[in-house]
This record gives structure tokens, C-alpha cells and sequence, in this order.
């Protein structure tokens, strides 16, 4: 925060080569750190306070942990600090100015949903996107942690992981859960034993989702049938339906109503499922990977929206805008997830490598970035700028942000005798 070169109280430069570990238990603030003041060079740890005499209050000089401190850093000099057998602690006093202060209020208390947002025009460049490409990794190890869990949930089965990935995407958010909960509702197998049979596959995901009932479109002969393989197929294996009234439908256009996409979902699976063998395949290859989503409605679906709607003039396949989405949200973390559990490095970079080649997102997230000067070029770029209004500004992280950290180190520096090296 305040560069490498400092001084301590008696007049000698004080290099910091290694800042250390930050310890968040009990003990001093640093572990390990390195120093050199004057010619000596110094291992051990540091200490920071706001007051000198904290050391004092809160009884350091009575704990052992704390006879390895090489450096004592406070806001405030108004004692002096010595070990246990009356050796001087070497003590830094870092004077803070205004603008520090400031700028940490800004930061720490609520306001904007942005609230470096007048600083990020400072920020070179580099820094920028230094930040944006860890954030994109960041977001892409979560998602790939998820699927690693959802792995391990499905008995390690990669086919029945990709199976309850693709659901949730298929969700596209809104009814992201419900998917998910309808995939994990059935297990693949049982797919699997009709997968030459689409209305028993449609009756079995259909019902599965509580959208069946016999005494509803009575006069939809399509329907009718459904509820009646349902009824049957239930009750051979055992199946209970989700809890119905979880599906959404605000805000939703005709189009992207779930029964179309509970509809593709069982048309992905006629024939078998076999949705990571293709990823697998085709990864490095974006034909081949949006192929893998082109999947088609028809007979029934190629005319409704949902039961007893009729369609006009809709696409019986998932739009390319759509098909993008699921490459970033379902096939880059699975793909990255398999990579990291084997040890292949080249097929987790692969996923980053799609996702650098995909164009950017747009969405509400990315046009707030795009109104705040921070533009995004390919779907890498929007998923790090997610990643950082969702997990860092919303959950009010500022601190823990480089750019939050930039403004305040920016700040720190603006006093007299502190220049970064």
C-alpha cells in the first residue's frame, strides 16, 4: 500500500522484501515476512497498529507468539515497544492523508452499487486488465467447483453431470432452480430405457414438472396421452413429481416458456444422452460445440408454445444468441471442471480459450460496466465483469477488490515520503 521503502523511528530505511502471509487467527498480523533495516536483514513477523501502545492493551508483551515480531507498524507513535528481555521492536509510523480516509468511507459504507465508480478512470490499462482476467478465472473455478459437487452427487457420471448442468442452463436463470431440480428428479437411466420412444421421454420430463393433470385440456388429445404414459411410467419406477408452482413466467416471451425448453430437453435425449462425450470431442472446435446444442422441436412443439397455445412463425431450434449462453454457462464449466479433476491443464485452458473466442454478453451487468467506461469484448471479458458485481460489488467486498485496492493505495500514496517502487 505504501511501496517497499519506508523509515522507522530512528532515522533507518526500512526495505520490505516480502510482506509475508496474512494471518487471519490469533498472533501477529503477518507471518514470515522479510525485511532489511539498515544493513541487517530480518525474517520474522510484523504487527499492526493503530496506536503504539495497542501492543500494550492488548497484552502482547505477555505472549510468546509475539516475541518473533522483527517490525511494528502504527498510525499513531505514542510509546515505544520492547520485547520481554527489554529489546526495542523497530517501529514504523505510516501518517495516512485525507484522501485516504476519504476514499476508504467511500468504499466502506453503503451507497452506489459501483462505489469506485469515479475512480476507475485512473486506473491504467494494465491494472484493469490485470483484475479482469483473474476475475474470469475466478468465476470459472466456481462454476467449475459446482460441477465438480453435482459430479460427485451423481455418482461420478459425467453424462448424468452434464445432464443437470444443461437443464439449468436451459432455465437461462429465471428458472434456472427448477430445472435443475426437475433433472435431478429423474435419473438418466430411465431416459435412457425410452430413449428411441420422444412421448414417453416428454411424458416422464413433463410429468416430472407437475404439468400434468389429467382434468386440465381435456380436448388436447397430445396432452391427454401424455398424463396417461405418465401415469404409467411413474408408477413403474417409482417416481414422485417436483412440487408443482416453481415454474416462472414473468416477464418471459411465448418463446422461452418452459414447456419449449422441458420439450428440448427431452429431444436432447432421444437417441441417448451424450452431451459430454460431444463436448469432450469437440472442445477447440465452436462449430462442432454449437452443433452439440442443435437440437430441434417438432411434431406437437412445432406449433405451441405450451399446452392448448399455439405457435406462428417461432424457430423450432435454440437461437444462436441462446446456444452462446449455453457454451459459456454449461459447456466452458464442464469442460474446465473435467480438465481440473484430471490434471489436464490443456483442456482447462481450452474452456478459457472458448470463452475468449465467444462474443461478448449483453445483458443489464455488462450495459452498467459499458455506461461506466469498462467495456467487454468477447464472453471472458463479461464473465470476469459478473463475476465482480456479483461476488465483490454487491456483496459489498470493496476492499478485498484490486480496484478498491488501487484506489486506496493511490490514495496512501498521496502523501509526502510515500512513492511506489
Amino acid at each position: 500500500m505504501f511501496g517497499r521503502h519506508l523509515r522507522d523511528e530512528d532515522g533507518e530505511d526500512v526495505l520490505v522484501i516480502d510482506p509475508g502471509k496474512l494471518n487471519t487467527d490469533s498472533g501477529p498480523d503477518f507471518f514470515n515476512s522479510k525485511v532489511r533495516i539498515g544493513d541487517t536483514e530480518w525474517a520474522g513477523n510484523v504487527e499492526i497498529h493503530v496506536k503504539a501502545s495497542d501492543w500494550y492493551r492488548h497484552r502482547h508483551q505477555d505472549d510468546p507468539a509475539y516475541d518473533n515480531v522483527i517490525l511494528h507498524v502504527v498510525g499513531v507513535s505514542d510509546r515505544k515497544i520492547v520485547r520481554h528481555d527489554g529489546r526495542k521492536i523497530p517501529q514504523v509510523t505510516v501518517a495516512l492523508p485525507e484522501d485516504f480516509f476519504r476514499t476508504y468511507a467511500t468504499l466502506s459504507t453503503p451507497g452506489a452499487d459501483i462505489r469506485c465508480a469515479a475512480f476507475l478512470p485512473r486506473l491504467s490499462s494494465l491494472e484493469m486488465t490485470d483484475w479482469l482476467e483473474s476475475l474470469a478465472v475466478e468465476r470459472i473455478q466456481k462454476k467449475g467447483e459446482w460441477v465438480l459437487a453435482t459430479h460427485r452427487e451423481c455418482g461420478a457420471d459425467w453424462e448424468q453431470t452434464a445432464f443437470v448442468t444443461l437443464a439449468r442452463g436451459l432455465g437461462f436463470g429465471l428458472n434456472g432452480e427448477p430445472f435443475e431440480m426437475l433433472a435431478r428428479s429423474i435419473p438418466l437411466r430411465i431416459l435412457h430405457h425410452h430413449s428411441d420412444n420422444p412421448l414417453q421421454l416428454q411424458a416422464l420430463l413433463f410429468g416430472q414438472a407437475s404439468m400434468l393433470d389429467s382434468s386440465l385440456h381435456i380436448f388436447d388429445e397430445y396432452y391427454q396421452l401424455l398424463c396417461r404414459e405418465y401415469f404409467f411410467l411413474a408408477r413403474k419406477y417409482g417416481l414422485r413429481p417436483m412440487r408443482p408452482g416453481l415454474w416462472k413466467y414473468a416477464r418471459t416471451r411465448p418463446q422461452n416458456f418452459p414447456h419449449r425448453r422441458i420439450a428440448l430437453l427431452a429431444r436432447a435425449c432421444e437417441g441417448g444422452f451424450s452431451l459430454f462425450s460431444a463436448l469432450k470431442e469437440g472442445i477447440g472446435d465452436e462449430r462442432r460445440l454449437r452443433e452439440a446444442f442443435g437440437w430441434k422441436l417438432g411434431g406437437y412443439w412445432h406449433s405451441h408454445f405450451s399446452f392448448d397455445v399455439e405457435a406462428r412463425a417461432v424457430s423450432d431450434a435454440l437461437s444462436q444468441a441462446s446456444v452462446t449462453l449455453l457454451l459459456i454457462n454449461v459447456a466452458a464449466p464442464i469442460v474446465y471442471a473435467a480438465g481440473a479433476m484430471r490434471g489436464d491443464s490443456d483442456m482447462a485452458e481450452k474452456a478459457l480459450d472458448l470463452l475468449s473466442s465467444l462474443p461478448a454478453e449483453a445483458n443489464g451487468i455488462i450495459r452498467m460496466w459499458s455506461q461506466l467506461g469498462v467495456n467487454a469484448r468477447d464472453a471472458l471479458r463479461t464473465q470476469a465483469l459478473i463475476h465482480l458485481r456479483k461476488e465483490y460489488c454487491d456483496a459489498r467486498k470493496c476492499l478485498y477488490c484490486r480496484f478498491g485496492h488501487q484506489a486506496l493505495r493511490k490514495s496512501a500514496l498521496s502523501a509526502d515520503g510515500f512513492r511506489p517502487i
